[in-house]
């Protein structure tokens, strides 16, 4: 009975063992790094490549989307149009980030809390503009104003390093750079901007 127990132990063992060793075959596949545009990557595998492709063109396409409609008039239909664009181009980079994060666990952790703040904060921001609560103007502004400022901060944490003129700074410069320029813009809107602008009456 005990060498019964004691082969199963065994056989369990090297079960175990053998997981673990292609475990840390996978891991180590995924730090081999490689090149795309002259930004490295930290994996060459195919699956992780075209996932990154996938996030760039995304995130690309929420960063000009985003653009688009702060420039539009709130109440007008492009503002709408590319704030939907903004809203679900977010969303399926958020999907693209997960996996990304799950491919190098735990080394984009804080990638991925950049991405769920973003992604809170425009699910956030379409819903006060569908609900059209009190003050909903404001706190859209906020939110999708936050979201975009967060979607430049991540870009930056991770890519300015290996950017032109970028390069230069240190690592925490690129953490703070995005709110620096991005929080005096919402609050500038905030006064400005008659559907966001503070009445008398707003404060009760």
């Amino acid at each position: 009975m005990a060498t019964i127990k004691n082969g199963l132990s065994k056989a369990y063992h090297n079960r175990m063992t053998l997981h673990m060793d292609n475990f840390a075959f996978m891991f180590v596949q995924v730090q081999q790094e490689t090149d795309l545009l002259g930004i490295p990557l930290p994996s060459n595998e195919p699956a992780f490549v075209l996932v990154i492709i996938i996030h760039i063109a995304l995130s690309l396409v929420a960063v000009i989307s985003g653009i688009v409609a702060m420039s539009k008039e709130k109440n007008a239909h492009g503002h709408a149009t590319f704030g939907r664009i903004y809203y679900w181009s977010i969303c399926l980079a958020f999907a693209t980030v997960l996996v990304l994060s799950i491919m190098r666990w735990p080394h984009n952790i804080h990638l991925l809390s950049i991405g769920i703040a973003t992604t809170i904060l425009v699910l956030i921001g379409r819903n006060l503009a569908e609900t059209k609560k009190k003050n909903w103007a404001r706190l859209h502004t906020i939110c999708m104003g936050g979201s975009y400022i967060l979607l430049l901060t991540g870009f930056y944490v991770d890519n300015g390093k290996n950017l032109p003129f970028w390069n230069q700074f240190p690592q925490w410069f690129f953490w703070f750079f995005p709110a620096t320029v991005g929080i005096p813009i919402i609050v500038r809107v905030l006064k400005k901007h008659p559907l966001t602008r503070m009445r008398k009456g707003d404060i009760q």
